[in-house]
């Protein structure tokens, strides 16, 4: 048992379904796990022993029986605590928070356990799932090495997913916030069409840019949570009525023929060398996979990532407008994006509005060109958390950063980020594929691939 938790969950399921293992086992030997590593790493803000242990009881007997559910049943999970989990404080990375216990589940979390998923806890996160942790919250530590970016927001979906204290996890995506997190810690994480997920009793960052996806250990695991996560939600008008796909059923269909394109001045600009190395490496493997790689131009991004964070500051602004200014004393640096948020004017905002439908409209066009793109994650592979701080300090630098996260949730682009070697740091590489709307089976099926050829997801670090 002690060596499974760096198995895929699809691996674990094999054996839960075959009844070679044990839900109730393996989620004890889970929670001895988190027990040990947690108050090092940090990474969960609740842990739900005693919700873990009944699902696991009902999960056994369920399979026992053989009413199995598919290949979440019986194995352990964790979720971004700014999802919904009825009878467990959902915080957001707020103190003051620290007493909101909903009385219902976010959909996300609903469809999850209604396809028999066991809940270990929720997951840390930066305050309100903006950029920085708030000062009275400790900070989820990368496994790889404690001086380093763990990522934002979803940091501690990061660091449970990459440390083996889940099998998977969910993150939510606002400007780069589950791709980060799983550039910085070496999983893969699944970023979908805005719509695509539903966001009902999910906390709100900034609600039209706003994405809830898997953070796993493999490009095949983000496809069994997505087949379960993804749909039609009453509840949440915005949710797409597209059907979902068996993504599973497509995985080994492979890239050959599939048109992927490159900009090179827009991967190149500003990327550290290690990053251009990692993505031309992801060149090399994908073209020797049958797929065709394509010199493009992308709209030019300048204009909408700077109306990125008008638009974030005025949509944060409504989402606290219950608790801010009201209990501005128990706010930290999100304070400041809600302040900036409230001077926007709506001239000002209606010019970011027009960047915005110009840039996806282009985006969209060059998607009947190519079926992918092929983009950096972020412009740095390896940095201390001194020099996150002083980074993410002044607009300038967070814009830079965010140069390849923020243009596809302005469009509502779907992503999917992939490990992809290492720095000399020994510091996780990866690069990311962009999608055309509703494009995540070919987004999975192209990271399977990548996957199946290269073994940089089945590195973990040494706890």
């Amino acid at each position: 048992m002690s060596e499974r938790h760096y198995e895929t969950l699809l691996e674990t399921a094999d054996a839960m379904k075959l009844q070679d293992l044990s839900p109730v086992d393996l989620t004890e030997a889970m929670l001895q796990r988190i027990a040990s590593l947690d108050p090092i790493l940090h990474a969960f803000a609740t842990v739900t022993a005693d919700v873990a242990r009944a699902q696991a009881s009902q999960a056994e007997a369920e399979i026992a029986r053989g009413d199995y559910r598919g290949p979440l049943h019986g194995v352990p999970i964790a979720v971004k605590d700014i999802v919904n989990t009825a009878g467990v404080v959902t915080a957001a990375g707020m103190p003051i928070n620290a007493d909101n216990v909903p009385d219902f589940d976010a959909t996300v979390y609903a469809r999850l356990k209604d396809a028999g998923a066991i809940l270990l806890g929720n997951l840390q996160l930066t305050e309100g799932a903006f950029v920085n942790h708030h000062p009275d919250v400790t900070v989820p530590v990368n496994p790889w090495h404690e001086d380093y970016y763990a990522g934002a927001s979803s940091s501690g979906s990061g660091v449970a997913t990459a440390a083996g204290l889940c099998f998977a996890s969910l993150g939510s995506d606002t400007g780069g916030s589950i791709r980060f997190p799983s550039a910085a810690n070496g999983i893969t994480g699944l970023k979908p069409t805005w719509g695509r997920v539903s966001r009902h009793g999910v906390f709100a960052l900034a609600d039209s840019l706003d994405h809830i996806g898997p953070m796993t250990r493999s490009a095949a695991d983000a496809a069994a949570i997505l087949a379960v996560i993804a749909g039609r939600d009453p509840k949440d008008p915005t949710t797409l009525a597209a059907p979902v796909p068996d993504y599973l059923a497509s995985l080994d269909r492979g890239v050959r023929g599939i048109r992927i394109g490159l900009d090179r001045a827009y991967n190149e600009d500003g990327c550290d060398p290690d990053v251009i190395g990692a993505v031309s490496e992801a060149r090399r493997v994908l073209e020797s996979l049958g797929a065709e790689l394509v010199e493009t131009t992308l709209p030019d991004p300048e204009s909408v990532i700077a109306a990125w964070g008008m638009y974030c500051s005025v949509e944060t602004a409504i989402a606290h407008e219950a608790t801010y200014p009201a209990r501005a004393a128990g706010y930290g640096g999100l304070a400041g994006l809600i302040e900036a948020g409230k001077q926007v004017g709506g001239v000002e905002l209606m010019k970011a509005h027009h960047d915005r439908l110009i840039f996806s409209g282009a985006l969209s066009a060059l998607f009947t060109q190519v079926d992918l793109l092929l983009i950096p994650t972020q412009p740095r592979a390896d940095f201390t958390i001194r020099e996150e701080q002083r980074l993410f300090s002044t607009s300038e630098g967070l814009a830079g950063f965010l140069r390849y996260a923020t243009p596809f949730d302005m469009s509502g682009s779907p992503t999917i980020t992939l490990p992809a070697g290492f720095t000399a740091k020994g510091l996780p590489l990866s690069f990311q594929l962009v999608g055309r709307h509703l494009g995540e089976e070919l987004l999975l099926r192209a990271g399977h691939a990548y996957q199946r050829v290269t073994d940089w997801h089945r590195r973990h670090p040494t706890l």
